[in-house]
């Protein structure tokens, strides 16, 4: 593994978002969904359906045994909070970790995972070039007490805040407990990949701390995502442990709170084109910590 350096020019804005007045009027798509027609692990007629409803679900990524000692893993991280470590992000009203970042950097077998070309294939494949991890994290959703992701385009945070110029990105969300209906699994807006909603509201100083526990700056208009949820439905991804969901970065989607029993737990792993580096933040006063958005990132 090595790393890729970032953009040494200031990228041209196409998706303006975190507008202070005015109305956010939806932008069409100016980016391919697939890079290319590179061979691959993925089926012609998978990448079809991906270009077309900006996701895929993949049964079984990895074995029930292997999800297990991942699982195993994520909570050996989730229980070594360090302190003052923005990498462990606390729930929104308590002190239960909900997410840990980097686990790439911090973890070898999630090291090990991110490089696995079960994973960095897809995105090869879909991105049609090499790719280097954005970011990487767990999400913890206890059960009675996970709370929920409201909806947004991961784009257009990592547009806004991070400078990633274009939707040449894709995550895989693997499975490390069954995603059950009602434990807060995933749920996308089919086809919303190919419009780009703009978000009203400038961007504070520092606005991740209180993002990643709770987003309320870069959340689409309720009106737009109605509409969008009314012509297109919402789909909500389950499946067993080892189970994944590989999606566009300008997929709509979020999840409910989990108040039954059963704990959902996911590896969380964004894959960028190595020809999209990260320029300066297209609106935000600085760039998000590394942690969140490598601007050094390892190239796999």
């Amino acid at each position: 593994m090595s790393s890729v350096g970032t953009a040494a020019t200031v990228a041209p804005d196409r998706y303006p978002t975190r507008l202070t007045d005015g109305e956010p009027t939806p932008l069409a798509r100016v980016d391919p969904v697939v890079w290319g027609a590179a061979p691959g692990p993925v089926s012609p007629a998978a990448i079809e359906g991906y270009d077309r409803e900006g996701f895929l679900a993949v049964d079984q990524l990895v074995p029930a045994g292997e999800a297990a000692e991942l699982l195993t893993e994520a909570h050996r991280l989730a229980g070594a909070a360090r302190g003052r470590d923005e990498r462990w992000v606390r729930e929104p009203a308590g002190d239960e970790v909900r997410s840990v970042f980097e686990v790439h950097r911090i973890s070898e077998r999630f090291a090990a995972l991110v490089a696995d070309d079960r994973l960095a294939g897809i995105a090869r494949q879909l991105l049609g070039s090499d790719v280097a991890i954005h970011q990487s994290r767990i999400n913890l959703k206890p059960g009675f007490g996970g709370k929920e992701f409201d909806w947004h385009s991961d784009f257009e945070t990592w547009h806004a805040e991070d400078g990633l110029p274009a939707m040449r990105t894709v995550s895989i969300s693997l499975a490390l407990t069954p995603n059950f209906t009602y434990n807060g699994p995933l749920m996308i807006i089919p086809g919303s990949h190919r419009t780009f909603i703009p978000c009203l509201g400038a961007t504070p100083d520092g606005h991740y701390r209180a993002s990643l526990r709770r987003q309320e700056v870069g959340v689409p208009d309720h009106d737009v995502i109605a509409r969008l949820a009314e012509e297109s439905g919402i789909r909500v991804l389950t499946g067993a442990a080892g189970s994944a969901t590989v999606f566009d970065s300008n997929c709509l989607h979020g999840s409910n709170s989990n108040i039954s029993p059963f704990p959902r737990s996911n590896v969380f792993v964004v894959y960028n084109s190595v020809e999209n580096p990260l320029a300066p933040p297209f609106a935000a006063p600085e760039p998000r910590p590394t942690f969140i958005a490598d601007r050094d990132p390892v190239q796999v």
